[in-house]
């Protein structure tokens, strides 16, 4: 009892300590602008009882601080304040107009550091140029259209195993429960980008295995972040579960990546006409020769290699697969709107062929489906898959609406609270994919308020907006709409009888369906 007492005592001081000194060094700065407003905290501990369970309240807190302050509210949550925005002129100031001072992130907690190989990834980095050539190679090598549209190969398999199997279970009048099918399916399709689209299906699926092993325990360790000393001590269990996990991480994909370095290695030694036979680039091969400009020109271990994997597969997995499962929810809700979709679809593409799924809809067929385009973007709007952005960090003091932003200080952006703004958007809860189009005359349906990257204004911004937008966004807006429309194309989504759709929310890696849907599938096509 008497060494648990002295670490309370000791932890309790050091962080005292640091509190005043935070007073003191930004008192004179403090007297010129003020912070902005928020509930009184208490010394040491900040806000945190306002947050008594988990971070999954913090939202609701929010919105009712906002209600009493304004768009505009400063938490204590640590040593530095952490700015929250549910405004989107203050956003587009802050990402767009100031974007340089907004656009670091904040030092990361022990198992965060732990997890990205000490912030060697896209989304931790700092804002410098580690981040700018890991961003730049994803963008340039894997993101940029032609090399897209080479993983046509790859989407289409994976959308004929996932029709395939959903038209085993509409017969018999089973219930699909959807969201594990469109987790798998997205996870299918990141795998072959990622690695190559020669892998086996098992392959695959222990690679999932690993991956969602680290994701169903994660919040286990979120206590292991208040003691990054002693945690690993004191809660020794804990920590030999991350390291086990993380290894078994290593174990499966390491191996990938060398063999993957070996066949390039082999391909640049054939002659060009067999090089040339293998078309598509994985991304671990714009990986392996890349070289930190920070840390001596090295080229990243792999154990950093498995790391950038890591966030590459769940970055798009969970994202893009709870964005299908709200969109569905919804036309499952309003089957009118499900009806407009299908019209839209079958009357450029006709009705689909009876018990084959041979033919598609590709990407070329998409650009024409302008209400299939409202749909995920009202979709994006009211189901944000994340509710926030990653955090930032201002790199200099900053004011912001009359008030002091202080460097170093963590800044939140309120995704759904922005997109959900009765000042911009009529009825803001409805589910309403007109507000994106008008009728052209004729010829459909012409695309209105499209621009979601906010370089102009900010009306929403599912993935972010300015220098920190997510890389991924059209690659995500491909899948989401091609799917969506060889599903719904392919199938009547149909409501469980006395079972209504229930579009409550809740918070895990992304904000799900608190109950999953559910629905019975009727295939469209019909024998000749």
């Amino acid at each position: 009892m008497e060494i648990w007492f002295i670490i309370v005592v000791t932890l309790c001081v050091a962080a005292l300590f640091r509190s005043i000194s935070d007073v003191f060094i930004s008192s004179s700065t403090k007297k010129a602008k003020k912070l902005p407003p928020g509930p009184p905290s208490i010394p040491i501990i900040g806000n945190l009882l306002l947050i008594q369970k988990s971070f999954a309240q913090l939202e609701p807190i929010l919105q009712n601080l906002k209600l009493k302050y304004g768009p505009l509210v400063a938490l204590r949550i640590g040593s530095r304040p952490a700015i929250f925005i549910a405004d989107r002129s203050l956003a587009h100031h802050a990402l767009i107009e100031k974007g340089a001072i907004f656009s670091d992130r904040p030092g990361v907690v022990p198992i965060s550091r732990f997890l990205s190989s000490n912030q060697k990834n896209i989304n931790s980095s700092s804002y410098g140029p580690t981040w700018r050539l890991l961003r730049r190679n994803l963008t340039s090598e894997i993101l940029n259209p032609s090399r897209v549209k080479s993983y046509t190969h790859a989407r289409k398999w994976v959308l004929n195993n996932l029709l395939i199997h959903l038209n085993r279970r509409s017969s018999g009048n089973m219930v699909v429960p959807v969201i594990k099918d469109f987790q798998y399916a997205m996870f299918c399709l990141l795998v072959l980008m990622c690695f190559g689209d020669k892998l086996e299906e098992e392959k695959i699926k222990e690679i999932e295995e690993v991956e969602r092993e680290l994701l169903m325990n994660i919040t286990k360790f979120n206590i292991l972040n208040f003691f990054p000393k002693l945690g690993p001590i004191i809660f020794h269990k804990r920590w030999k579960l991350l390291t086990q996990i993380r290894q078994r991480q290593e174990d499966v994909i390491i191996p990938l990546i060398k063999a993957r370095r070996e066949f390039i290695k082999s391909k640049k030694q054939s002659t060009k006409s067999e090089a040339e036979a293998e078309i598509v680039v994985a991304y671990i091969d714009t990986l392996l020769d890349l070289e930190l400009p920070e840390d001596g020109k090295r080229r990243l271990s792999d154990s950093e290699l498995v790391t950038l994997c890591n966030e590459f597969l769940n970055a798009g997995t969970d994202t893009t697969s709870t964005a299908l499962q709200w969109i569905m929810a919804n036309l499952v809700k309003y089957p009118t709107i499900q009806t407009k979709l299908y019209d839209e679809i079958s009357g450029i593409m006709g009705p689909p062929e009876f018990n084959s799924f041979e033919r598609e809809i590709s990407e070329k067929d998409l650009q024409g489906m302008n209400y299939l385009k409202a749909v995920v973007l009202e979709g994006l709007r009211l189901h944000p898959p994340g509710h926030f952005v990653l955090p930032h960090k201002v790199t200099e003091d900053v004011e912001l609406n009359g008030y002091l932003v202080p460097k170093e200080a963590t800044v939140n952006f309120m995704v759904a609270e922005i997109g959900r703004d009765p000042t911009v958007w009529e009825q803001p809860m409805e589910f309403k994919p007109e507000r994106f189009i008008r009728d052209g005359d004729g010829k459909g349906y012409e695309l209105v308020d499209t621009d979601i990257t906010g370089s102009k204004e900010i009306k929403m911004m599912p993935f972010g907006v300015g220098r920190r937008m997510c890389p991924g966004m059209g690659l995500a807006l491909l899948h989401m709409e091609y799917f969506l429309a060889n599903l719904v194309w392919n199938f009547e989504w149909i409501a469980i009888e006395g079972d209504e759709v229930d579009m409550s929310e809740k918070q895990e890696f992304t904000v799900i369906m608190e109950k999953p849907l559910q629905a019975k599938l009727k295939p469209r096509s019909v024998p000749k």
